[in-house]
């Protein structure tokens, strides 16, 4: 009676709308034989008092059939048995509050979401309905114990959080010892880890919850406004820091949040509006998938950027180098230049934009929100990857002018060789940037189909510039013999071997320096 969830029958079973835990207790009264239509109807509705995160309780009015009302009140057992005075035997006594809490504590203490239930017989009704007056003087009546089990892939998304260096805090509603109970099996609250209640909370000083804001793994019992000082108080500690909620009240909390997460389903439009991301699906586990996305975008990001980067130096190195050696001549003209920025370069970045999620990007630090993205590593392998490349076509250019050039035709074949060199060193190199750290190898080198596609169609395009005679004279290139492409091949494919080497002694640092750090 006690409830806003719905009772209804599919297949012969019976099932409920509405809130999970009401629904829970309508359909265990329905497998009892207790129908929720028929109490209605002897027992109608008259008034309700709405359940809020402050009260803690809900109470609903009933009509009796031989006159008068009947109350009936359910919430938080601690809040509600402070308001009881009897029980059905008679007067409450100190002994039935001692055994009442202790059955509450062994129901929490099994992860049992714990529900007090109790009533009132009414004379008469008062023409406004105050919390105050109608929860008070109860009768106790009983508790009742729910099993709420997280979902399974929750713990699996808890160990990510904590290889991501992402801590996961508990806020809940629930009883201490329920909350701490389903902490522990999630492994949210570890060894050492402290657990605190909202009431602990309003004696607690502002600048004491920051300074033990991180000793804390567990928020039990808690209010809206005490999400708020949660918050704040993580901020405080320099913390980037994402909230969920559901509630008109929590919308402060989700407002002040670095990311606050509303549930799409059950949340409320306030709630959703406050928020910076809405879960669909009301799921934790969303929002570890959605940190995982995250830093693979970022990473993409940095992956295009190191890639149009490096290439652009190596372009500026190989000019910059010939005007200063004096070749006479440039090493590449400007329509050449042009067909660069448009095959070699675009390509292959948007191939790195959409590349897959590196494994292991859950197991990184995470990122400083006042780091830039040039940091003193990035910087250092944007300057030798660049000179690599400009070096490498100022090999071949310069091969094909002191060596493999025909008579009277050496700036031309060197002019063709460092294009040709330039673009497929390029395209080759986008490969290497696909990961800071892993092998090529390892990582797949056909596990990006975009890349794939993005390389096939560059190489298809230069090498029709280098072939059709007709492209040749618009770019300015001479077809090229057997020892020219020899060169030009190898030239352009030593970036992935250079590359290798410098990941591989780059995993080998970081791996000497992991067990200092763990020292440390």
């Amino acid at each position: 009676l006690c409830s806003d969830a719905r009772l209804a029958w599919k297949a012969g079973a019976p099932t409920a709308s509405g809130d999970p835990t009401e629904g829970a207790l309508v359909v265990a009264a329905a497998r009892e034989g207790v129908d929720q239509a028929r109490e209605l109807e002897r027992l109608p509705r008259a008034a309700d008092i709405p359940f809020d995160s402050t009260r803690k309780l809900m109470t609903t009015v009933h009509t009796r059939e031989e006159g008068g009302w009947t109350a009936f009140v359910k919430g938080a057992p601690d809040v509600l048995l402070e308001r009881c005075s009897a029980t059905p035997r008679g007067p409450i006594t100190q002994s039935d509050r001692a055994r009442i809490t202790a059955a509450n504590e062994e129901m929490a203490g099994k992860a049992l979401r714990v529900i007090a239930v109790a009533r009132r017989e009414l004379d008469r009704l008062p023409g406004r309905l105050e919390p105050e007056d109608m929860e008070r003087s109860l009768t106790f009546l009983g508790l009742f114990g729910l099993m709420d089990p997280p979902r399974p892939e929750v713990r699996a998304a808890v160990s990510k959080c904590h290889l991501a260096g992402v801590r996961p805090v508990m806020i809940t509603g629930d009883h201490r010892s329920t909350a701490l109970a389903v902490a522990r099996e999630l492994d949210i609250a570890r060894p050492g880890d402290w657990t605190v209640t909202g009431a602990e909370l309003d004696f607690m000083p502002q600048e004491v919850l920051e300074n033990d804001i991180q000793r804390f793994a567990v928020f039990a019992r808690v209010s809206p406004e005490h999400k708020m000082r949660i918050v704040q108080a993580w901020q405080k500690q320099g913390q980037v820091v994402a909230m969920t909620g559901d509630g008109v009240n929590d919308a402060p909390a989700l407002k002040a949040a670095d990311i606050g997460c509303a549930m799409g389903r059950t949340g409320t439009d306030v709630a959703k509006g406050a928020a910076d991301m809405i879960l669909t699906d009301d799921n934790f586990s969303t929002i570890v998938s959605a940190i995982e996305e995250g830093r693979g975008i970022y990473s993409n990001i940095r992956k295009a950027i190191h890639y149009l980067l490096s290439c652009n130096i190596g372009e500026i190195v190989t000019i910059f180098a010939a005007t200063v050696a004096g070749f006479g001549q440039m090493p590449l003209v400007p329509v050449q230049l042009l067909w660069l920025n448009l095959v070699t370069d675009s390509l292959p970045a948007l191939a790195l934009g959409v590349e897959p999620v590196e494994e292991g990007v859950m197991e990184e630090e995470p990122r400083d929100a006042s780091a830039g993205l040039f940091d003193r590593d990035f910087s250092f392998r944007l300057a030798w990857q660049g000179l690599m490349v400009g070096g490498l076509t100022l090999a071949a250019y310069f091969l094909g002018l002191r060596w493999l050039g025909a008579p009277g035709m050496e700036g031309a074949t060197a002019n063709t060789m460092a294009f040709a060199t330039l673009t497929l060193c390029q395209l080759f190199h986008a490969f290497n940037i696909r990961s800071e750290d892993r092998s090529l190898f390892a990582q797949g080198v056909l596990s990006n189909p975009a890349m794939n596609r993005a390389f096939l169609a560059g190489l298809a395009m230069q090498l029709s510039v280098l072939l059709i005679p007709p492209l040749q004279g618009v770019f300015s290139v001479t077809p090229m013999n057997a020892p020219q492409w020899c060169t030009v091949l190898a030239l352009a494919m030593a970036p992935i071997p250079i590359c290798e080497w410098a990941k591989s002694s780059r995993r080998r640092s970081m791996e000497e320096t992991a067990p200092e750090e763990a020292v440390k």
